[in-house]
């Protein structure tokens, strides 16, 4: 999820040319209804979310995800400017400490992106 369309395209070519299926939003309201198919939520293996986004931001999101996907594991991508938020998240006693497994920044780098990914979905 990203209000960026050109990020969003970015990570898709990344993901999909390593073989993954990818599921865009352009932001937090989007992409929790994304999620569900009916009565049933799609299989989803790692979310990556910005923070920063209209109508629905990762922050009001996140606690959706974590909600319908208790063990999939969050990864945050998100602009430079909003790393003291989005470590924020990761302080003890916060609701989102058990989802959220990394943090990434802008402009996106492919390598990072796939290990954060592997990273993500293998432990989790």
């Amino acid at each position: 999820m990203d209000d960026e369309a050109e990020v969003r395209k970015s990570v898709r070519l990344i993901l999909s040319k390593a073989g993954y299926d990818v599921t865009e939003a352009e932001d937090g309201n989007a992409g929790v209804n994304a999620m569900k198919s009916g009565d049933n939520p799609i299989a989803v293996d790692a979310i990556i979310c910005d923070l920063d986004m209209p109508k629905m931001g990762g922050i009001e999101a996140i606690p959706n995800f974590l909600y319908q996907f208790p063990s999939c594991p969050i990864i945050i991508l998100s602009g430079s400017d909003k790393l003291e938020s989005a470590t924020r998240l990761f302080q003890p006693g916060l609701l989102f400490k058990q989802g959220v497994v990394g943090f990434l920044t802008k402009p996106i780098d492919p390598e990072r992106l796939l290990g954060a990914v592997e990273k993500a979905i293998s432990e989790g």
